[in-house]
């Protein structure tokens, strides 16, 4: 009930309208043809499009001016295609590794500098893990993050870091490079990163990566709770159960689509 009352935002649903209509249209759309088509002023249009198009998503042509999706929204959209594959293909395993835990399970990729949470499974009305699908959160300070990194060229970590910085939470954070790169190792050599309360003080996670079919990593999976929940008692049993998933993630991974999907997705 809340949610209906709470105001839209006008520039935000002119913004995708116009998205929409270019994204429709196989050829491009004219600033005119877009002005023709939607019920808004063309001083509005013209400063969308100028947004959208510094933003990388629609591109100009300088030939004949028309207005076609830009590289980043195709990259958007083929990142949800794939998350919504990999979620269906985890979910299984997800599932499972909640029912022998009993923890809030995760599931994350990373776009840039951050990971996104794709899939969550918890019990309903008793989750204490204030995450919801769709959350972004900081590759150094969790387990997720951690493992989505830890694999890729230091030069590529180096302006991670550079870029996004290493944001202290709480005095548990990793914020300096030395250490994180020390932490990096210490994951690529045990197969499984630890968030020991880095992110959120009272909380741990354990996580793991997943890899595609090209042994790069494509996810990650961890289980969360309390310093309660997890601790030195059942740290090694957790550990077993995420690795276990982790791998039969990378499996359903590497299957191919059934040829019949696989065309639907490319037609």
């Amino acid at each position: 009930m809340a949610a209906a009352k709470t105001p839209s935002v006008p520039a935000l649903e002119r913004g995708l309208a116009v998205l929409e209509q270019v994204a429709k249209s196989k050829s491009g759309l004219t600033f005119s043809q877009l002005a023709r088509m939607l019920d808004f002023p063309p001083s509005s249009i013209h400063c969308l499009l100028l947004t959208l198009e510094r933003l990388g998503y629609v591109q100009r042509s300088e030939s004949n001016g028309r207005y076609r999706c830009g590289m980043k929204l195709v990259r958007l959209a083929n990142m949800a295609l794939d998350g919504i594959m990999l979620r269906e293909k985890a979910s299984p395993a997800l599932h499972e590794l909640h029912a022998r835990t009993g923890l809030t399970v995760h599931l994350a990729i990373r776009e840039r500098n951050e990971a996104i949470l794709i899939a969550k499974v918890c019990n309903i009305g008793g989750d204490r893990v204030a995450t919801w699908i769709g959350k972004r959160i900081d590759v150094h300070c969790t387990s997720l993050g951690k493992c989505l990194i830890a694999y890729l060229p230091e030069a590529e970590i180096d302006e991670m870091i550079r870029q996004h910085g290493l944001l202290r939470h709480n005095e548990n954070t990793i914020a300096s490079v030395r250490k994180l790169k020390l932490e990096l190792e210490r994951t690529r050599a045990r197969g499984y990163a630890v968030d020991d309360q880095e992110e959120e003080i009272g909380m741990c996670c354990i996580g793991a990566p997943v890899f595609g079919p090209d042994g790069a990593v494509v996810a990650a999976v961890s289980v969360s709770g309390t310093v309660s929940q997890i601790d030195l008692n059942n740290c090694e049993h957790l550990v077993k159960l995420v690795l276990e998933a982790s791998r039969a993630i990378s499996v359903s991974a590497a299957t191919p689509e059934p040829a019949s999907l696989a065309a639907a997705m490319s037609a």
